[in-house]
């Protein structure tokens, strides 16, 4: 390894570095470091987020979308068909909170079956697609941690019975985590520690890998983008796709109406003029309960992470620069001496982008409102609230056998 390339990593890790050369350098590590945007670590001074003002914004509800469905279904259908709808799944977690240590959609929620989230989610899609009688394009976001197995489970499945050539997958782009003094974390003696680049940087892995030309070839329009953890995701819903297109807006985002002022999801809502998302911990007390004449709440309808972009706007913004939000995290790494730590308190900053920020890029933004029961059911904790046990009740309730 050149001592040019060790210059690059600051004091806690020099001396363990220093240690390896002349040393077999895994290649790996090599590569890291070189390829590696150390632009980041000049945002750890900025940690402070910046938003704008904020103000309500309502969406179309239920009872619109109802009278129109037939007319929106149609369009959407149309779109499908001719390959303008294509989803992307993002599926680069693993099922920790679950107490699994596998790619989260390979979890089994079935009781008296197997079940797989990733599964459950191709039934959803299988809806669509039968009806139209057309393949949507799916890509699928893995992360270091996770895509062989997930290129793998796929495989061994035959793919749950979807036309494998409309399926790709790619990897998420991993950036470095630094400890709070600016020194980038050494994992193992082959690797920095690394996490991935947040839900935002989806499109950027995408095009990354080569697929956006594949896109191109194929004439997808649209990008549905939604979350592995949501087992009753509705994807490419062409309802959903064909009010978009009618609205003329270059984005749509699903919504829920929150079942309190407090929910942990963050709210649809306008900064500066332009569709955004706020956070539920941004909302202050007064806006979080604030209502309108109707007593319904202002920022009452929360994002289930399931959008709809325009593929050509997605590429105009790639070329601007996406925020970066930096987290306090616990990241295990490898002192100077080679000894593994597991920090019990968080010891270092991540680096992240986040879809919210896409929807502000967007300009604008149609606010589509679902029946959370028919299409909320998050997997996020092994019991309580956005459970395991919750998913799997309005599983059945929904009429899937489980």
């Amino acid at each position: 390894m050149k001592a040019s390339v060790i210059e690059k990593i600051n004091e806690t890790n020099q001396r363990y570095l220093k240690n390896l050369v002349g040393k077999d350098i895994p290649q790996r590590l090599v590569d890291q470091i070189n390829n590696m945007d150390w632009s980041y670590l000049n945002l750890i001074g900025e940690r402070e987020q910046k938003r704008g003002e904020f103000a309500p914004l309502g969406a179309m509800e239920l009872p619109e979308i109802q009278a129109k469905k037939e007319e929106f279904k149609a369009i959407g259908l149309e779109a499908i068909r001719n390959c303008k709808v294509g989803a992307i799944l993002l599926a680069g977690g693993q099922g920790t909170r679950l107490g699994f240590d596998k790619a989260k959609g390979m979890y089994n929620i079935g009781v008296s079956k197997d079940l797989y989230i990733f599964e459950q989610l191709i039934r959803n899609l299988q809806k669509v697609t039968e009806e139209a009688g057309a393949f949507v394009p799916l890509y699928i976001m893995t992360s270091d941690k996770n895509d062989a197995q997930t290129r793998e489970f796929f495989a061994e499945h035959d793919y749950f019975g979807y036309n494998k050539d409309f399926v790709k997958f790619f990897v998420q782009e991993m950036v470095p985590a630094v400890d709070f003094d600016g020194n980038v974390l050494v994992e193992a003696e082959d690797s920095l520690a690394m996490s991935p680049n947040g839900n935002g940087g989806w499109f950027a892995s995408l095009v990354k890998a080569g697929l956006g030309e594949d896109m191109k070839e194929k004439g997808v329009e649209w990008l549905n983008v939604f979350a592995v953890d949501n087992v009753l995701q509705q994807i490419a819903d062409p309802v959903f796709v064909g009010a978009t297109i009618q609205s003329g807006c270059v984005s749509g985002a699903k919504v829920v109406r929150k079942c309190d002022p407090y929910e942990r999801v963050g709210a649809l809502c306008l900064e500066d003029g332009k569709p955004s998302i706020i956070e539920y911990y941004e909302l202050t007390p007064e806006m979080a309960e604030a209502t309108n004449e109707a007593g319904s709440l202002l920022y009452g309808f929360g994002v289930i992470l399931n959008y709809l972009f325009s593929v050509e706007k997605l590429f105009e913004i790639s070329k601007k620069q996406m925020p970066l939000h930096i987290v306090e995290k616990k990241v295990p790494y490898m002192d100077e001496n080679g000894v593994a730590i597991k920090p019990e308190t968080p010891n270092a900053y991540k680096f992240e982008t986040l879809i919210l920020d896409m929807i502000f890029l967007m300009d604008n933004c149609l606010s589509f409102e679902v029946d959370r029961e028919k299409e909320f059911a998050p997997v996020k904790n092994a019991t309580g609230v956005d459970s395991v046990e919750s998913a799997r009740e309005l599983l059945q309730k929904n009429g899937i056998e489980i």
